[in-house]
């Protein structure tokens, strides 16, 4: 008997829509965000008016639903009219402004972008724009490189609202005054889902993942705290999908509380140690900069931890922001090399001893 024969012998599987448990599915209701949607699609209201609209800042923790319910409130508007375009672009994966732009022009169909600078493709892109009204959402903001396309848009596009995504409410302190003051944004709190309303999260992506009467109550009920304990809805959609891919393994036609016991040990040890004491991991960081001005930010970060630092990669990367912002630190960014790309840190202009 071939490796496969055992788990493909009756040739089913217990889901009917895998997709639906991968956080970016958009289901046709988003439950517990009605009031958070409704804020939104009122700060881009006055786009229909012929009107300049409200801008967005939209923070909480992440696995909480902001980016579903934004991209949601895009799908409507996409329905409702043909005079508004969402634009909808993560930072993450676009990081800079020039790779920011092409994502806009991809979205107005402009394809023409080869050998064409940055500001070139942003006169292009406003005069598309232009003849209609947008609304952008700039999803994960805080992994954004520079904010040139902020200032870009908020000077060149005329009837526009910006929406900006973050897991930290401090985000907006960091960013150039002129941005902040032609920005002026709303901003919007996510809060954590109650326990009752996570459940019933989950529960709607079960009917849309799989057939009926696939998962034992218990093993649900196990999800349920799990991703509670977590405060993430992500993590419940992943052991819901998991669990599913356990039983099939074990040809399984349900699943039942081992499998969903084999899901949340897949999640370890998930939180992030962010809630270290800031003022002593930042003093950590400043320390290993001094005796490692130059480095790049990688060494730097592993001399950090070698003096017990307690911040994950992100959370020390975020410091390392706000202290150059600060101009304690200097960074430059820097292309080529076995590395690729990477950011250099430098002693800044203040005395370390002012810190």
């Amino acid at each position: 008997m071939g490796v496969f024969d055992k788990l493909l012998k009756d040739g089913e599987s217990l889901f009917k829509n895998e997709i639906a448990l991968d956080f970016s599915f958009i289901p046709k209701l988003i439950p517990y965000r009605e009031n958070e949607q409704f804020r939104i699609a009122g700060a881009i209201r006055p786009l229909f008016n012929s009107r300049n609209g409200q801008n967005i800042i939209i923070v909480g923790k992440q696995g909480i639903g902001k980016t579903v319910a934004c991209r949601h409130v895009l799908q409507e508007l996409e329905e409702k009219t043909d005079e508004i375009v969402p634009i909808y672009v993560n930072c993450w994966q676009n990081n800079t402004s020039f790779k920011i732009i092409l994502s806009i022009c991809e979205q107005v169909e402009f394809k023409f972008t080869q050998n064409k600078r940055t500001d070139e493709l942003f006169t292009i892109a406003a005069k598309i724009l232009n003849k209609k009204a947008a609304v952008f959402v700039f999803d994960e903001i805080d992994k954004a490189e520079d904010f040139d396309f902020l200032y870009t848009l908020l000077e060149d596009i005329y009837r526009k609202t910006i929406i900006l995504i973050t897991n930290h409410p401090e985000f907006i302190t960091t960013m150039d005054s002129r941005i902040r003051s032609r920005l002026v944004p709303e901003v919007i709190d996510f809060k954590p889902y109650a326990k009752e309303e996570l459940k019933g999260i989950l529960k709607q992506r079960i009917e849309y993942a799989f057939f009926d009467d696939v998962i034992e109550q218990d093993a649900f009920n196990m999800i349920v705290e799990k991703a509670f304990e977590l405060k993430d809805v992500r993590q419940g959609l992943f052991m819901l999908k998991e669990a599913g891919r356990a039983a099939e393994n074990r040809a399984s036609r349900r699943i039942e509380v081992k499998d969903a016991e084999n899901a949340v040990a897949k999640m370890g040890n998930t939180e992030v140690k962010e809630e270290a004491n800031g003022e002593e991991e930042t003093k950590r960081i400043m320390d290993a900069i001094k005796n490692n001005s130059g480095e790049k930010i990688g060494d730097i970060f592993k001399q950090y931890q070698g003096k017990g630092g307690l911040l994950n990669y992100k959370a020390f990367n975020r410091k390392i922001k706000k202290l150059a912002d600060e101009r304690y630190i200097k960074t430059e960014l820097i292309s080529g090399g076995s590395d690729g790309r990477t950011t250099i840190i430098k002693k800044g202009e203040k005395k370390l001893t002012e810190f």
